[in-house]
């Protein structure tokens, strides 16, 4: 028995629970299937669930159960067979990449019979993204301008991989991307909408997202007892995301009262807690804050990156109006090889033991050579206090002002390699708001 098989077995006892009212009701049903081997190894808990049914239960959906299953094609056909007997609406998240891994698309459009195919609107938005033509796009990338010739697309302006909707006559399956940054704001921007047309279901009377950072959901919930005790009829949620966290205010009726009181929340959130909050709407990212940030300035930035392997610059490159901003950016594997990528000569090389002047030479040479203001230096992992891996980061001001920052590496993973990102570009959007 394969192992999707071997999931949905274990899980079927507890379908009923998770439903509620049970299989028939008043409400349109629809079941998630989770995608994943690192999650059904235990290298990630499941956050989608989570988000998923407490976003879209005020919308008059019921969840009637979640799956998680491998990322390969058998086991994907499995659980769709098995959702799309028990739901109108079948929601599969992750494995939309540009990978040979990434084979959801591909499995669905097997199972339902829907062909996809190349989207020339979708074409033209990756090209743009990576500033190239339609003709130089990588093979890899075009595999994501497939859509459902039976059906449609979500946008995605924080990822490449657009969301998938393959349309029968009484269901539907949607393919979400499984990084939650490019999941949540699809859901709430893109798919919401779509199952309001297709399926009838009400939005939200009148909402309010606050972006916080730097605070974990525990310390926000207390500040707020603290000093922005809530009335008793807004109602609360929150997703997390690598030291990022999102809480929605909700009150059920979109008038004056009620946006007047949404907004006076907002006031008194800033006011207590405006050092860790990078946004109060569900479509700023933290990177169109710091980039915001340095425009606002008339900034312009270049990166030099060691431990973060490049990951802060794309990050920064995705966000709207970077291009005014950024002005180059340099990626190593090691220090030695950054020396010589920015031609730093051996004779004013310091030994390691002076690692912060290897630093203010390596930022010294970043700005220089790609005329940038502002050089940012994000060096490489080292061993510090009590073992711990840390990465030393460096911004150069144009005076030849100096800000360091030290910040820990918990592992070598995707996730942590995000937590270093999440950090450095929260560095950022301090040191120029």
């Amino acid at each position: 028995m394969n192992r999707s098989l071997l999931s949905i077995l274990a899980f079927a006892p507890a379908l009923a629970l998770l439903a509620g009212r049970g299989w028939a009701d008043e409400h349109t049903r629809y079941m998630i299937v989770v995608t994943g081997g690192e999650l059904l190894a235990g290298t990630y808990p499941d956050g989608h669930t989570h988000f998923l049914t407490r976003t879209l239960g005020p919308l008059g959906l019921r969840c009637a159960g979640s799956m998680t299953v491998d990322d390969n094609r058998e086991d994907i056909r499995s659980a769709l067979e098995y959702a799309t007997q028990r739901a109108e609406l079948v929601i599969v998240t992750g494995g939309l990449g540009p990978t040979d891994n990434d084979v959801t698309c591909e499995a669905i459009a097997r199972f339902t019979g829907i062909a996809v195919e190349e989207s020339p609107e979708v074409l033209e938005a990756i090209a743009r993204r990576f500033r190239t033509t339609v003709e130089g796009l990588r093979g890899n990338l075009r595999r994501q301008t497939r859509v459902p010739v039976g059906g449609t697309y979500l946008k995605n302006p924080n990822g490449t991989a657009v969301g998938l909707v393959f349309e029968f006559k009484k269901r539907v399956v949607v393919a979400l991307p499984g990084p939650p940054r490019e999941l949540q704001p699809m859901v709430l921007n893109e798919l919401i909408p779509y199952l309001s047309q297709r399926f009838g279901t009400h939005l939200p009377g009148c909402s309010l997202t606050v972006r916080f950072i730097g605070l974990g959901q525990s310390a926000i919930d207390q500040a707020m007892k603290d000093h922005v005790p809530l009335p008793d009829e807004i109602a609360l949620s929150s997703q997390f995301d690598a030291s990022r966290v999102d809480f929605t205010f909700t009150l059920p009726d979109d008038n004056g009262e009620n946006r007047a009181k949404l907004e006076n929340l907002r006031k008194r959130l800033l006011e207590w807690l405006g050092d860790n909050i990078y946004a109060t709407d569900d479509r700023t990212s933290l990177e169109d804050s710091a980039v915001a940030a340095l425009a606002a300035r008339g900034v312009t930035l270049s990166l030099a990156e060691v431990a973060s392997g490049g990951a802060v610059t794309a990050a920064l490159r995705g966000a709207e109006g970077s291009g005014g901003v950024l002005a180059g950016a340099c990626v190593a594997s090691n220090i030695e090889a950054m020396r010589r990528l920015l031609g730093v000569s051996e004779d004013r090389w310091p030994d390691a033991s002076e690692s912060a002047k290897r630093l203010e030479l390596l930022a010294e040479a970043c700005a220089r050579t790609t005329g940038s203001q502002w050089a940012a230096v994000v060096g490489p992992a080292r061993i510090g206090a009590g073992g711990r891996r840390d990465a030393d980061v460096l911004l150069r001001g144009p005076d030849g002002r100096l800000t360091t920052a030290e910040f820990a590496i918990s592992g070598s993973d995707a996730a942590s390699r995000l937590r270093l990102t999440t950090q450095i570009v929260d560095l950022l959007r301090r040191q120029f708001r």
